[in-house]
């Protein structure tokens, strides 16, 4: 697919949400994964959280343009496949899933991106289903966008948001109108060479109808090529930081914590992950 144009509508905003929300976690995870010499993709989790335990099987095969991913949750019984078709039009994937044993889940996607347009359609595979619609226009700099969500039995939109994106090679800036227009969300990120490639992050989160305001900042350091150390904290006292190192090119051990600075009798929250590739 082309990347050209401005990214779908779900990017904007990303870098930020990732950056200051990605890998922090205060459970206890093992992911491993194996591939076989036909090309599928074998991964199995296994998490542990406040002595729940819980556990995943998933595999993923991929044959020239087309992927099959299937994900079987223990915990809940259900079985999620997802089949991804790229390029049938130029330019365009095309995403079909469905949860079962719920039939009802079924969903078709097509996403197409153009040199100054972005575009995604979804719409339910039942009765009375919920249409998915959202685009972009603009160019990888610069980026106007809108996404909704329509219900066809009721005839009453669920959801529309709408957002801007600015995009330089070392920063990127990002505004958000979501929650039918009851909530801002304004982010920076900035790329810094002092921080050997890290970055730093700032988030304003507005809620209008409670008048709350949540200011969120963080940022990541890399500490060498194999070890990077990131940290978050806003404005109500919740201070996370993270330790993640590479074992090997494909291997990642995360080790995190969580803290309440406004109430620090409390025992802070532990974190583990372990990613396993060969």
């Amino acid at each position: 697919m082309s990347t050209r144009g401005p990214a779908l509508f779900s990017a904007i905003g990303k870098k930020a949400t990732d950056l200051l929300n990605r890998d922090y976690n205060t459970d206890q995870k093992i992911n491993i994964t194996t591939y076989t010499e036909t090309g599928l993709a074998l991964n199995s989790g296994l998490a542990n959280n406040g002595g729940l335990s819980s556990g995943d099987i998933a595999a993923q095969y991929k044959y020239k343009n087309v992927a099959l991913d299937v994900k079987a949750d223990t915990q809940s019984n259900v079985v999620s496949t997802m089949l991804t078709v790229t390029d049938i039009l130029p330019s365009t994937k095309t995403i079909a899933s469905i949860k079962l044993p719920d039939y009802k889940s079924g969903k078709l996607e097509v996403q197409y991106l153009h040199e100054h347009a972005s575009f995604t359609t979804a719409v339910g595979l039942n009765e009375s289903p919920a249409v998915d619609f959202s685009a972009t226009i603009g160019t990888p700099a610069i980026a106007f966008g809108a996404e909704a969500s329509f219900w066809t039995g009721s005839r009453v939109f669920s959801k529309y948001n709408a957002g801007v994106s600015f995009t330089q090679h070392d920063s990127t800036a990002s505004v958000i109108l979501a929650d039918k227009g009851d909530s801002l969300r304004a982010s920076y990120v900035h790329q810094l060479s002092r921080l050997n490639g890290g970055a730093v992050v700032g988030e304003v989160n507005r809620k209008f109808s409670t008048n709350e305001n949540t200011l969120t900042v963080g940022g990541s350091y890399v500490v060498d090529p194999e070890t990077v150390v990131k940290a978050r904290l806003n404005n109500h006292g919740n201070l996370g930081a993270l330790l993640q190192h590479q074992l090997t090119p494909k291997s990642s051990l995360t080790l995190s914590a969580a803290f309440d600075t406004k109430a620090l009798e409390r025992h802070p929250n532990f974190g583990l992950a372990l990613s396993l590739k060969p």
